[in-house]
């Protein structure tokens, strides 16, 4: 089963919930929705929008600024879709069914330059090719532009039996943490392609991180 099947078929009835659920355990996205550095007429990317909850506070935030979501998930997008009827913000929100990896922003969304931020807000965890994921958002980010990244932590400062339930429950929805996103982008920035900020929220039960692209 390829990954936006896989997608479709987890989300096909938990769209329903998702909001009201995940909103008690994804920790964080307001804390990066506040931190965007948005400024008007900018482009903005969300990999991986699921049901448009991040875009749509952003777009209401922010109605001079163009917002874009991409996600693997049909389903999901319907979600999305439904949320933006009967609103003033369709023209400045736009939304595409596609993977992360295979994100052009000319193709993609018809844009004639890259993206001015780009955010991963709780789903690098789902992607299986994270590291394309990660290379193909810094391809569409225009130098000095930003890439920020909210998802779970090494709960390093939580007690061990919470980590080891936290991640196994994740795992029943395709949902892994993985310990080398970090090094990977210190790596980046060790390469010289970039600046690496970030920090642990919640006892790090959070990983909050912001890489500003070098300019070439």
């Amino acid at each position: 089963m390829d990954h936006a099947k896989k997608m479709d078929k987890i989300y096909r009835y938990q769209r329903y919930i998702y909001d009201a659920t995940r909103k008690y355990f994804l920790l964080g996205r307001d804390t990066l929705l506040d931190r965007l550095p948005i400024k008007p007429h900018q482009h903005i990317l969300e990999m991986g929008c699921g049901t448009g909850r991040n875009l749509v506070e952003l777009v209401k935030r922010h109605p001079e600024t163009y917002f874009y979501g991409i996600d693997a998930s049909q389903e999901m997008l319907i979600a999305a879709q439904s949320k933006l009827k009967n609103t003033d913000f369709v023209t400045h929100l736009t939304l595409k069914q596609g993977l992360a990896e295979e994100l052009d922003y000319a193709e993609t969304f018809n844009l004639e330059k890259p993206f001015d931020c780009i955010f991963f807000s709780y789903t690098l965890s789902m992607i299986p090719e994270w590291q394309t994921a990660l290379d193909v958002a810094l391809k569409n980010l225009k130098p000095n532009g930003e890439l920020y990244v909210v998802d779970f932590f090494d709960q390093a400062k939580l007690p061990l039996w919470f980590h080891k339930i936290l991640i196994k429950w994740l795992s029943l929805f395709s949902v892994h943490y993985n310990p080398a996103w970090l090094p990977y982008f210190k790596a980046l920035e060790q390469q010289g392609l970039g600046k690496l900020e970030y920090q642990g929220l919640f006892r790090r039960y959070t990983l909050l991180l912001k890489f500003t692209k070098a300019v070439s």
